[in-house]
């Protein structure tokens, strides 16, 4: 038997679709403003690719919602090796990780903020990050919650024999809630050396794309129509597109554009989904650099719900050639949550990189 760790953070992206970029202190006003555990159905994608090896695994699990119920509703030889007591918090990682110091394996659901838990707890075993945060920079974490599970069968098979350092990166919440990021390494973990199922670390815009980005901004004015709603996702290239509207802007926020007049900034799930019955409108992104996320990090607010309404021929991408020429060939890719809306948005793209210029680039929702 292979003994193989796991951890849930239960209130991991729960601030994302409600507007607050984060639960790291606020998990209290996170569920006041309605949001729901995301966690456990993110974990339980990654654990449904291993059961094909459920007869020769044993889970070793913290208690309830921190693996316990997940693992046992599974199938799986399930350990308890930690108990929680009432409201979790990144305490309860850390013990619980220490407690698996041995295991062949650990896997984990959570954002950047767990897995700093997790090189606070000063683990030496290879751990695989299941994808369920809202900000998910560090290059630990698999590009999906099923990508996941599949790797680590790879690993426990012994398929990806290879181990390497990946970084561990985090920003500072609060500073991110108010339009500056701050990232900080705090530390590596050892993952498996499969680079096709793990995400690539988040790289900013060099300020040299600075003119490129005022020309792609120019082209979107341009193709902007009259009485038509336009939610301007985040990113420094749609920050761009703000800045020549002469509009205010939220940084790493969803803001709301009509007739070249913001009509509401910083707007979550709900507010948008209720915008969205008023008029017609366009979805104007920009992938994360280095990465080449166009939904599912960072911008959790554009949720599955949002995007069924908007569809995806009302869909406008913003990146430069640079940006672009860093995926090297990688495609442009989607996490929904929703299997049937990642489909939806896969497929191939028109790009805007610059005034009458397109490039075509595929969309992958797996």
């Amino acid at each position: 038997m292979k003994e193989v760790g796991l951890i849930i953070n239960p209130v991991a992206g729960m601030g994302g679709s409600v507007g607050l970029k984060g639960t790291d202190g606020i998990v209290d006003e996170a569920i006041r403003r309605g949001a729901k555990p995301k966690a456990g159905a993110r974990a339980a994608l990654a654990l449904r690719q291993m059961l094909p090896m459920k007869d020769s695994l044993q889970l070793l699990c913290p208690s309830g919602e921190m693996g316990e119920r997940l693992a046992r509703e599974l199938g799986f030889d399930t350990k308890v090796i930690y108990g929680c007591k009432g409201k979790t918090s990144s305490r309860d990682t850390v013990a619980a990780a220490q407690a698996m110091a041995d295991v062949d394996l650990l896997v984990f659901a959570g954002g950047d903020g767990t897995a700093r838990d997790i090189v606070s707890a000063g683990v030496h075993c290879t751990v695989i990050g299941v994808p369920a945060g809202v900000k998910i920079h560090s290059p630990i974490y698999a590009t999906r919650p099923e990508r996941a599970g599949e790797l680590a069968l790879r690993f426990l098979h012994g398929s990806c024999h290879h181990t390497r350092e990946a970084e561990v990166v985090d920003i500072d919440e609060e500073s991110y809630r108010n339009g500056r990021v701050r990232t900080s390494l705090y530390g590596y973990l050892n993952v498996p050396d499969d680079r096709d199922f793990l995400q690539h670390g988040k790289a900013s815009s060099p300020a040299s794309e600075h003119a490129e980005q005022e020309s792609i901004a120019a082209e979107m004015i341009n193709r902007m129509r009259e009485n038509v709603y336009y939610l301007i996702g985040p990113g420094s290239t749609t920050r761009t597109l703000m800045d020549e509207l002469e509009l205010p802007d939220t940084l790493l926020g969803v803001d709301l554009v009509c007739n070249r007049k913001l009509v509401q900034a910083d707007l979550c799930e709900r507010g948008i989904l209720q915008r969205l019955d008023e008029r017609e409108a366009y979805l104007v992104l920009t992938p994360t650099g280095g990465q080449g996320y166009l939904l599912g990090r960072g911008n959790q607010q554009l949720s599955a719900a949002v995007l069924r309404k908007i569809g995806r021929e009302r869909l406008h991408i913003l990146a430069t050639r640079e940006k672009l020429l860093h995926l090297e060939g990688r495609p442009l890719l989607v996490d929904t949550g929703d299997a049937d809306v990642d489909r939806m948005l896969s497929g191939y793209a028109r790009v805007i990189v610059g005034v009458m210029e397109e490039q075509v680039c595929r969309i992958s929702g797996e």
